[in-house]
């Protein structure tokens, strides 16, 4: 592993034309901000940046429907977005935006050193153009019927009720989002990075040097490069953005995905007067955390752009987690189908932990997942409360009862196996929640944290002190002539079980504050010790305690969340669900185009086509395949060995003929699951 001096981590900027939702936050957000923590506890020279992207299409779409400019909007969220961020706990060292003066000198600087050197290519297109507004569109200020689901909304790049990707051509009765218009083709100069030109190297920088990417990053990688890559237009027709630092050049301005990511530089620059050494020294270690569908602009094309610039460091890692559904359905923020954080902190104020904890607990990191309100509550209740919260508050309660509320002592010549175990225990712990965060896994880092507080608890039913004290009294009570030396092993019992677990509860804080920062803060002021014992030297350590040292009275770390909560925020989701899915009657068709007069379904020979809820039942996933080999007699099948993720699974297939096994290892396909 390499020796790393400095430690550059990025999250994906959001769109500042709304709040953040919890998808945001269980896709890049909490997992760099559990880096951020665990890397600083470390004691590494570490940076976390990010920041509002506030040139993207759909800033400008929302400003012409609230009637307002686009930089009132920018500012009405930037504040909103970064509000939410900081009561959520997410640790920037700065969290910038791209309307700063800093960002578009950088982004103009970093534009034209790539013009003056010939890196671009010039041309001119037909693109879709508003006669009415004279104005060119970009894809998503086209809409139109979505031609899979029907959708009348959906826009040029992507229906946002059934998630296809779409292209403008591929709507029906496509018009101007701008003015209901019906587009036209009109000629337009626009600059390309000619992508073509780098994909030696991103081959051999990627699939050659990059093995260790999560399958989702290596594997879409991989699929578009396989593909062949194409020029892309690096600049856009609009008068919002970084304007094109070019002579001739009124109104254009950078395309928002090269913009974008240079607001990491930006940013670092806005941050510290040592951004280059951050930037451009070859012992930084550069992460980019994101969800999946960034991958194609952080793993390509951005690498790409500071290749051809010259004197950057490229990615070490791009850990792009998968995406968070609510309860069953896809987040769709323009059907306010959502879980907003900012709505969350009202209804559960001084709860923050609580949404990190589940959120990182169920984090999208190999699949999609599902976040519902039941499950939010019962990983509360079952698992906060009643193993983390209950050990911590008994092992308290239990000192202050038996011990008089000071650290007792421990009695080496006493102890039994089953103490001995759960010291041990502690380290074991520490080497397995440090390996996880280091490689990205931190729903299996958090885990061990959750059983070793489990394995506390059962430590503690093991050895009974409350029984063991009440022998004591018992034993008190009798003429017994040893009862003195008895008495006093006895106590030597009570001592060590508590000890052992104070010891524990101190490492508990130190483990879970990377995940739950708060209830860390908490427990040290339970403890009556300094923030400084959070540094990961102390974790796995059995002597963080002094003996004799009096403690805080216990206070419960966690409280139930209660049925009546969870009814009215499924009831406060569904009322707010703006344009419902309507389920279609059973004889309609989907849309076709309209000049067209016969449906699949009634041509001779075909199936009947498929409402779109019914395939919305089917479960596919996404998997990688292992190996791949001939079956005996067998000409037209594979026997293949597929990754899905949270299993693996052996899958017979027809495609012997099409396909070469050494061809198809690690390519990555759909596979129903049942």
């Amino acid at each position: 592993m390499k020796d790393y001096k400095r430690y550059l981590i990025t999250a994906a900027l959001p769109d500042a034309n709304g709040p953040v939702h919890i998808g945001h936050l269980a896709g890049c957000y909490l997992p760099a901000d559990i880096y951020c923590r665990y890397q600083r506890a470390q004691k590494r020279d570490i940076k976390f940046v990010c920041g509002s992207d506030e040139h993207g299409v759909p800033i400008t779409i929302r400003a012409l429907k609230e009637g307002v400019s686009p930089q009132e909007i920018v500012d009405k969220y930037h504040a909103l977005i970064k509000e939410s961020f900081e009561q959520m706990g997410i640790s920037f060292d700065i969290y910038s935006r791209t309307s700063s003066k800093i960002h578009h000198e950088t982004a103009a600087a970093f534009f034209k050193k790539m013009y003056e050197e010939g890196l671009f290519e010039e041309k001119e297109t037909d693109q879709f153009y508003d006669e009415k507004t004279k104005t060119f569109l970009a894809d998503r200020y086209i809409v139109g019927v979505c031609p899979v689901c029907g959708n009348p909304n959906a826009y040029g790049d992507q229906c946002e009720r059934c998630g296809s990707s779409l292209s403008p051509e591929q709507l029906i009765n496509p018009r101007s989002a701008l003015s209901d218009a019906v587009p036209v083709k009109k000629k337009t100069r626009h600059w390309y990075f000619p992508l073509q030109h780098y994909e030696s190297w991103l081959k051999e920088w990627i699939i050659q040097g990059h093995k260790e990417w999560k399958n989702n990053v290596y594997g879409q990688c991989k699929s578009w490069l396989d593909s062949g890559l194409q020029p892309r237009a690096m600049t856009r027709d609009s008068n919002w953005g970084v304007k094109v630092p070019l002579p001739g050049a009124e109104g254009k301005v950078l395309y928002v995905w090269f913009d974008a990511p240079i607001g990491y530089i930006s940013a670092t620059k806005e941050l510290t007067d040592k951004w280059a050494d951050y930037w451009c020294k070859e012992d930084t270690k550069l992460v980019h955390f994101i969800g999946k569908d960034n991958i194609v602009f952080h793993c390509i094309i951005f690498p790409a752009m500071l290749k051809a610039h010259g004197n950057f460091v490229l990615p070490d890692n791009v850990p792009a987690n998968e995406f968070l559904n609510i309860e069953g359905e896809k987040v769709s923020t323009s059907r306010n189908w959502a879980v907003w954080v900012h709505d969350y902190i009202n209804d559960f104020p001084n709860q923050q932990d609580v949404l990190r904890y589940v959120l990182c607990a169920n984090a999208p990191e190999t699949k999609d997942n599902d976040f519902t309100w039941k499950d939010f509550q019962d990983r509360n209740n079952s698992e906060l409360v009643s193993i983390f919260g209950n050990f911590v508050n008994r092992t308290l309660v239990l000192m202050h009862k038996l011990c008089n509320g000071k650290v007792p002592p421990l009695h080496g010549e006493s102890l039994q196996d089953v103490d001995n175990g759960m010291i041990r225990e502690f380290e074991a712990s520490k080497k397995k929640v440090e390996e996880s965060i280091e490689n990205y896994k931190f729903r299996d880092a958090l885990y061990e944290v959750i059983d070793l507080a489990r394995k506390g608890n059962k430590y503690m039913q093991e050895k009974e002190p409350w029984i063991i004290a009440k022998n004591k009294e018992e034993l008190q009570k009798t003429n017994d002539v040893n009862k003195t030396e008895a008495m006093g092993e006895l106590q030597k019992s009570i001592d060590n079980s508590l000890h052992i677990c104070l010891q524990l509860t101190a490492n508990l804080a130190i483990l879970i504050h990377p995940f739950l920062p708060t209830t860390a803060k908490k427990m040290l002021y339970l403890l009556k010790v300094v923030d400084k014992i959070l540094d990961w030297e102390n974790a796995g350590k059995s002597k963080l305690l002094s003996v004799g040292y009096s403690l805080r009275e216990p206070q419960l770390l966690f409280r139930k969340i209660e049925d009546s909560e969870i009814s009215f925020q499924v009831e406060k989701l569904r009322a707010g669900l703006v344009n419902p899915i309507e389920k279609k009657p059973n004889n309609e068709t989907p849309p076709s185009k309209r000049e067209e007069n016969i449906t699949p379904a009634n041509l001779p020979g075909k199936k009947s086509t498929i409402e779109f809820e019914d395939f919305a039942k089917l479960d596919l996933r996404v998997g990688t395949i292992l190996s791949a080999e001939k079956i005996d007699k067998a000409d037209k099948l594979l026997r293949l060995v597929v990754d899905l993720g949270t299993e693996k699974r052996t899958i017979v297939s027809g495609i012997a003929l099409q396909f070469l096994p050494e061809e198809i290892v690690r390519r990555q396909v759909v596979v129903v699951v049942s």
